[in-house]
């Protein structure tokens, strides 16, 4: 009897359970395709032809993910299981690292993909996004394929990438196997309904993987359990404040915090480039202001949107968002109100004069500038957003200490437009928390900004202000490790004297030969200098640590600093190596693509 034989003859119990336990642990989508690889060797052993080309193309899904922070990620991974669970085949793919020449031959496509900033792709969409989008790009008249965009109605180019991608792909000749689904900051709901409709929708497309013969009757497989976090975005920890400190000195324009939560006993791993989800509470006064505006009762129960019930007071504090200005606000309030002016500025032809509205405004500018009266609370819910956690970067090593995590927070307040102005999760943690408090967080893991799997590459980290956080967790976690590779960090703030952020430590890690250190205090000298400018100094460096392998991370502000840094890093490798613009352009992009430029920006 062959080997091929063997496998279509009924299995002795002994060798079922040896079976078995050799198929534990298997993931849902590998149980999938093994069961199907058996029952097509099965039949191909009957004489029937394995499947071949456009055939077996069709057989599998390919899930592609565009994520600045992991979320699209997450749920790219999500529906590879809901498929899976299906009978269907799927790979998930980064889009930085999917070859775009495979796009052709492809026959059933889904995009997960998130936008930040003002419509930007995310880094690892990028490149696919330039060459979807160009001349490049191929006629796909044989795809089917669906898009789940994700983003935050804050922004006036709200799910841009997604967009991109479902408008092109159809431009191509592509066909839509389902809607396009935009997805605010609450987005576990409509990413549910989307992921469900698609894979019934792929199941009466495709229908399911053969299943195995009777012959090949060994026990179920039961995929081992993946073990889930106990504490994430919808059951958060409560962490202890252990320590509250202002790490700014005295005369600094800046209030940045260094805040220390207990978790001992909690569950909660992290690793460097993980960020914490921290679940704030909306500033009393706040709450307060806007129910005497509105003629309500602070005391009255309402019905949540999550479910349950609270009074008016304790769900404007804990549930639902009272200080940004959207346009989506704008749009359902103008229809409470009937205000004209509102009406207008909605108005396509009006987005500039949108624009100057929106900023510097918050929610009760609007409330106390068109009242509508005799509103109800359940009523005014409905025009709010969800109160969604705000996401900080660790800054310390989980191996260094296990039961606490630091997190490096930049308190914001401001004036405008004659208010004082407070962002809502800083002053929560630096004024409404005390001591001993609680502070509800989970952690939000973060694949995208990941230290190098060997401990003896050298890393590059470039921070401005609190965008130092995780570069304190790199440094921790790599000395913990015995790591060999070169550290080299480059930060920037306003004054060397009160706002270099945690000085003492760097500066030691400098005497112990651990770190080589560059700074860049704008606000100190007659001309400004920032952390670009070190770049361009040290080009010649900075090429040579690239060139022996070396990863570079970025970590701050998205709108000005880490494009400046994006640029001074193309023209450090074009002046030291003598290459072009464009060769340098292509330099940078293949550090992308390799997973060796890495940022963490907001």
């Amino acid at each position: 009897m062959s080997r091929l034989d063997d496998l279509t003859t009924p299995l002795s119990q002994e060798k079922a359970e040896l079976l078995g336990r050799l198929l534990e642990g298997l993931s849902p989508e590998q149980a999938a395709w093994i069961s199907g690889y058996l029952a097509g060797l099965s039949v191909g052993h009957r004489a029937f032809p394995a499947p071949t080309g456009a055939t077996a193309i069709q057989s599998e899904v390919t899930i592609l993910f565009g994520s600045q922070t992991g979320n699209a990620r997450q749920l790219a991974r999500r529906l590879q299981e809901k498929l899976a669970q299906a009978g269907l085949r799927a790979k998930v793919e980064d889009l930085g690292a999917y070859k775009k020449s495979r796009l052709k031959a492809e026959r059933h496509l889904l995009i997960v993909t998130s936008t930040y900033g003002e419509g930007e792709p995310p880094d690892n969409a990028r490149d696919f996004h330039e060459f979807l989008l160009s001349e490049r790009a191929p006629r796909l008249a044989e795809l089917r394929y669906a898009v789940l965009a994700l983003g935050d109605r804050g922004y006036e180019r709200f799910c841009q990438t997604g967009r991109d991608f479902d408008a092109r792909l159809e431009a191509l000749g592509a066909r839509r196997l389902y809607p396009l689904a935009e997805c605010d900051v609450d987005f576990e709901g409509t990413a549910a309904a989307w992921i469900e409709a698609v894979v019934e929708r792929l199941g009466k497309e495709m229908g399911p993987l053969p299943a195995p013969i009777p012959a090949l009757s060994w026990p179920a497989i039961q995929p081992a359990e993946k073990a889930e976090p106990v504490h994430t975005r919808n059951n958060p920890y409560p962490a202890r404040v252990a320590d509250n400190i202002k790490i700014t000195g005295r005369g600094s324009t800046k209030d940045v915090r260094h805040l220390e939560l207990a978790i001992e006993g909690s569950g909660l791993v992290f690793q460097p480039g993980d960020a914490l989800g921290v679940a704030p509470r909306n500033c009393s006064v706040l709450v307060e202001e806007i129910l005497a505006t509105l003629g309500l009762d602070g005391a009255e129960q309402v019905a949540l949107s999550k479910g349950g019930e609270a009074s008016l007071a304790e769900a404007l504090a804990r549930d639902y968002e009272i200080t940004t200005l959207t346009r989506l606000f704008l749009e359902r309030w103008a229809a409470l109100s009937g205000a004209t002016e509102l009406l207008a500025l909605l108005q396509e032809e009006n987005q500039g004069r949108l624009r100057e509205f929106l900023a510097g405004r918050e929610i009760i500018d609007v409330l106390q500038a068109y009242p509508v009266r005799g509103l109800k609370g359940e009523e005014f819910l409905k025009v709010l957003r969800p109160l969604q956690p705000r996401l900080y970067s660790i800054a310390s090593s989980y191996e260094v200490d296990p039961d606490t995590v630091h997190l490096t927070v930049g308190v914001v307040r401001y004036e405008a437009r004659g208010r004082a102005r407070k962002g809502v999760a800083s002053t929560f943690l630096a004024e409404r928390v005390a001591e001993t408090d609680t502070v509800p967080v989970y952690v939000h893991p973060n694949d995208n900004f990941r230290l190098p799997a060997d401990p003896d590459t050298p890393i590059i980290m470039v921070g401005a202000g609190t965008g130092i956080a995780p570069f304190r967790a790199f440094v921790e976690a790599r000395q913990a490790r015995g790591a060999r590779g070169h550290n080299w960090l480059i930060f920037g703030e306003r004054h060397f004297r009160t706002d270099f952020l945690y000085q003492r430590e760097w500066l030691d890690y400098r005497r112990q030969g651990f770190l080589q250190l560059d700074v860049a205090f704008s606000r100190d000298g007659v001309n400004k200098d920032y952390v670009q400018h070190r770049l361009l100094d040290r080009s010649r460096t900075l090429y040579a640590w690239l060139e022996e392998g070396a990863h570079f991370y970025v970590c701050g502000d998205a709108s000005r600093m880490a494009p400046d840094v994006h640029e001074a890093l193309i023209e450090a490798v074009r002046s030291a190596s003598g290459r072009t613009r464009e060769d340098a352009v292509a330099y940078v992009k293949e550090l992308q693509a390799a997973g060796r430029y890495q940022r963490d920006v907001y």
